[in-house]
């Protein structure tokens, strides 16, 4: 009987049910441009404003283009089926709640899980990135800032702390207040982005693109097999960067890059016309990011050659020091451009971090509201949010950015996300078989092939990570399940 549970699947309908329990209900406010702008406003950040010039450095050298051509066909196909999901099943939860109406409870609890690592701790990493950027724009003022503080023998980053005091603040006070928020800041950002791509043209040297694909180079000195990617360590060529592997690699870690267009799919359950609007703001976004993420780093490996974006050590701390998207500009003496980029990051990374923390708390709102998480955690209040649960989200990531050290973090979501599309893409085929006569706002074309060439593009981009990371993920997932057969097998809505 308990073997059955596992596979005890949550039809749509009792999911669509749900979302007008009493006490347990969010309000649909959003359109089509809420969800393309809260899209924008997530992808737009680490990717463009750190992870370009680090992985053309360390990685990919001007071929990190290709590496964010690879990555956004990727996501592009995985957002095909988002679209048709989130077309289908308008309710809170994304990728957790299609699970549960395909897989079952027990995988629907592993990819809400999954979603834990993706949200929570990718919201503490660029927490981490922004108070950094924050440190750098009081620079370009001529203040020296610094973010990190010792107490009690533990270094705490109070510039993440004070981010995400504010961000959680703005969540629970409702979804339009945030959606008011983003529109604003990511209107910022973006022109930031674009001044970078137009003045960045001018300062192009042609010579930097040779060679577009760097001759591949051999393990440093003290690179073990953990830090290679598991498909080179599986073909001997452990710890190589540049060449093909460096390319792959880098599309694996630019990947990061392009995370949050899924999180659009949680807010369903908020919007007026989830069957018309979903698939607008999820593929609307993933377009728009996708062109300014490719000319951005056009204009960045022209403006300098790869090897000056490779990582290098403080002399005097030990420290790494990557480079960023300022750095090109700093390089050539356009400080002006450089300040404009630092603040335009602060305000970048401050959306990103927003519609994260948004992404888990409906995750979690969606798991509380079928018990698999504590009940009083989707009680709503006069606002149609979920204050308890915000409040207790906005805690986990200060945790996570103020006070723990995170390295590879980019990695580690990476490799969750991956998962949740692999997942998401083997549903829409499943679904297609077992509902065909569901009600569909958007059919993503070319079921099963697209579907199939996703969860290929996908799995492809997974064993292009390190070792290390599978190592850590696997563990995370252990942790999971021991989260799940001590207390949500045991109190789940729909097993009792």
């Amino acid at each position: 009987m308990a073997g059955s549970r596992l596979w005890q699947t949550k039809t749509i309908e009792q999911s669509i049910a749900d979302t007008d329990e009493p006490g347990h209900r969010l309000k649909r406010t959003l359109g089509p441009w809420d969800l393309t702008v809260f899209g924008v406003a997530v992808v737009i950040g680490a990717g463009v404003f750190t992870l370009a010039a680090s992985t053309a450095g360390d990685r990919a050298g001007p071929a990190v283009i290709i590496a964010f051509i690879i990555a956004a066909i990727a996501c592009g196909l995985a957002a095909l089926c988002y679209a048709e999901f989130a077309s289908s099943v308008p309710v809170a939860g994304s990728a957790y709640t299609y699970s549960y109406a395909v897989f079952g409870e027990f995988i629907a609890w592993i990819i809400g899980w999954d979603l834990v690592l993706e949200f929570s701790v990718a919201a503490g990493a660029v927490a981490k990135g922004w108070s950094l950027y924050l440190v750098e724009a009081a620079a370009q003022l001529g203040a020296k800032l610094h973010t990190t503080v010792v107490v009690a023998g533990v270094s705490v980053d109070w510039g993440a702390l004070l981010l995400i005091a504010a961000l959680t603040t703005v969540l629970a006070a409702g979804i339009n207040l945030s959606a008011k928020v983003s529109a604003v800041i990511t209107a910022i950002k973006v022109s930031v982005v674009l001044l970078v791509i137009v003045v960045g043209a001018f300062y192009i040297t042609p010579s930097n693109y040779v060679p577009f694909v760097p001759p591949s180079q051999p393990a440093e000195a003290g690179v073990s097999g953990l830090d290679s990617t598991l498909f080179a360590t599986v073909l001997g060529d452990v710890g190589a960067k540049y060449g093909w592997f460096g390319v792959l690699a880098g599309a694996s870690i630019v990947f990061f890059a392009f995370i949050g267009f899924d999180i659009v799919a949680t807010t369903a359950e908020e919007t007026r016309n989830p069957q018309r609007d979903m698939p607008r703001g999820i593929l609307g976004s993933l377009a728009i990011v996708t062109v300014l993420y490719i000319g951005t780093a056009l204009v960045m490996t022209g403006m300098q050659k790869y090897t000056e974006l490779a990582t290098k050590v403080d002399p005097e701390t030990g420290e790494p020091i990557r480079a960023n998207l300022a750095t090109a500009f700093t390089s050539l003496g356009v400080d002006w451009a450089a300040s404009i980029i630092a603040f335009g990051a602060l305000a970048g990374l401050t959306t990103v971090v927003l519609v994260l923390m948004l992404g888990q708390i409906r995750v979690s709102f969606a798991m509380s509201r079928d018990r698999l998480l504590p009940g009083g955690w989707s009680i709503t209040g006069k606002r149609g949010t979920p204050v308890r649960l915000t409040v207790g989200i906005g805690i986990l990531v200060a945790v996570l950015a103020g006070f723990l050290p995170i390295d590879r973090l980019e990695e580690m979501v990476n490799v969750g996300t991956l998962f949740a599309f692999v997942l998401v893409s083997i549903g829409v085929i499943v679904l297609r078989a077992k509902r065909p006569d569901l009600q569909r706002g958007f059919r993503a074309p070319g079921v099963p092939v697209l579907p199939i060439v996703a969860v290929l593009a996908c799995l492809w981009l997974m064993v292009n990570l390190s070792v290390l990371t599978w190592l850590r993920f696997i563990g995370w997932m252990v942790l999971g399940l021991v989260v799940y057969f001590a207390y949500g097998f045991h109190k789940a809505k729909l097993g009792r």
